[in-house]
């Protein structure tokens, strides 16, 4: 029997744009709506005895969403607008200020002193790949090699999601993309516009993100 057709509509780049800014508004709208309740709280006088609570809101939603603005610049941003390489210590410092409040812990298999600017980019698109593949936390692993990138996360429940496996793979759900299924549809893209296939795995609590880049 021949398989029905899909009825995903057709990505066009004016849609992916689109639907990569809602992704990057997703991502945002925690910290900044944090801000505005605390800013709202600090406005009412009849709240007065809550005023450093709200304060201490107001530094901690502020630090999350810099870190989040300065991950999603460099992930789905130039980053700046030159070719060339990421310090090694700036992606570190990206990731692990973007996720310190995951309930995975951030391992780092990589020490060179930089990394090739779009290889940055699809690390941390993988990374965040990686962190939703383990919701109940365990360990995320991140290695750089001359020509791989790679993403192992481990943990209690470790999963594969079908959604993004076919996204990998280039093919939207039945009815079309979203802000959350376009992300690994967009890092698989990177991956091969730079030569290389990004490809996922799984295993019993395991999952991993591999990105080979033939020399």
């Amino acid at each position: 029997m021949t398989p029905p057709m899909s009825t995903a509509p057709k990505l066009t780049p004016s849609g992916l744009a689109a639907l990569l800014c809602a992704r990057i508004c997703h991502d945002l709208v925690s910290p900044v709506g944090a801000l505005g309740t605390a800013i709202e709280i600090l406005d009412d006088e009849a709240n007065a005895d809550m005023h450093d609570d709200a304060l201490e809101l107001i530094k901690s939603s502020s630090r999350r969403a810099a870190a989040k603005l300065k991950f999603l610049r460099l992930a789905f941003g130039a980053g700046g607008s030159a070719p060339g390489q990421i310090g090694g210590d700036e992606v570190r410092s990206l990731v692990s200020d973007m996720f310190a409040d995951a309930k995975a812990d951030i391992l780092f298999d990589f020490y060179d002193e930089s990394v090739e600017k779009s290889r940055a980019r699809l690390l941390l698109n993988m990374t965040m790949l990686g962190v939703q593949s383990v919701p109940r936390g365990g360990e995320v692993k991140l290695s750089v090699t001359a020509d791989s990138v790679s993403v192992h996360a481990t943990g209690p429940r470790a999963k594969l999601d079908e959604t993004v496996q076919q996204a990998l793979l280039g093919r939207p759900p039945e009815h079309g993309f979203d802000g959350r299924s376009i992300q690994p549809f967009y890092s698989a893209m990177m991956a091969r516009e730079g030569g290389g296939q990004l490809v996922a795995s799984s295993s019993e609590e395991s999952v991993t993100f591999r990105a080979d880049f033939p020399t």
